[in-house]
């Protein structure tokens, strides 16, 4: 279909305008919106992961991507309350309390979103306590954390505690990432998973719900 082309090449030339215009093409045509992520989003977001794996795109265009990829969901998501439609896949993400830092978070539930998962992002400077109550309260299958600051990582170690304190720790998987953060410090504190990128983080989720 003509308009999921266009929504295709929107998100991935990062034209959120022309993402616009192409959604809502594809919603008066009667186009589901199920079928747009399937067919144009989620494939879109995988190719700029792509670009981004060879150095061909980078920060500034997983930006654009990513803003032109929530234009459209934008359009999307009440068409989907309306219906009852859900994302199969829940994640909850959030920079860690302390640091402000929310550009690699952002891009990170862009490329997550993106990919067709549901994201709920908590923002930056979030405490351990928010992480559990989001848990609680919304069921997600992943809690994602990012610390871009040496001096925050430990509130990773602590959200991670307070999750285990709360009965919650074997309900969901810790994916965490950040500049500073390593393989061996997700060991270390008890995460499960640790990805430098963000299509590295889509990659890790799609490798746990496999194994599922």
């Amino acid at each position: 279909m003509a308009q999921s082309r266009q929504l295709y090449d929107a998100i991935l030339n990062g034209n959120a305008k022309q993402a616009h215009a192409a959604t809502l093409a594809a919603i008066e045509t009667g186009t589901t919106p199920m079928t747009l992520i399937a067919d144009s989003m989620v494939p879109a977001m995988d190719e700029v992961g792509r670009l981004f794996e060879e150095e061909e795109y980078f920060v500034p265009e997983l930006l654009l991507a990513g803003r032109a990829m929530k234009t459209a969901m934008e359009l999307l998501r009440p068409l989907m309350t309306a219906s009852g439609e859900k994302l199969p896949v829940r994640v909850v993400i959030g920079t860690v309390k302390g640091d402000l830092h929310d550009i690699g978070k952002n891009i990170v539930a862009s490329m997550l979103e993106g990919s067709g998962f549901e994201v709920i992002d908590l923002g930056a400077d979030v405490a351990p306590e928010k992480f559990v109550t989001a848990v609680v309260e919304l069921a997600p299958q992943f809690v994602c954390m990012s610390a871009l600051l040496t001096v925050t990582m430990p509130s990773m170690k602590t959200t991670i505690e307070a999750l285990s304190s709360a009965g919650l720790r074997t309900k969901v998987k810790v994916l965490i990432g950040g500049a500073p953060v390593t393989m061996a410090y997700a060991h270390e504190i008890g995460a499960d998973g640790y990805s430098e990128n963000a299509s590295g983080a889509v990659g890790l989720v799609r490798s746990f719900l496999a194994e599922a």
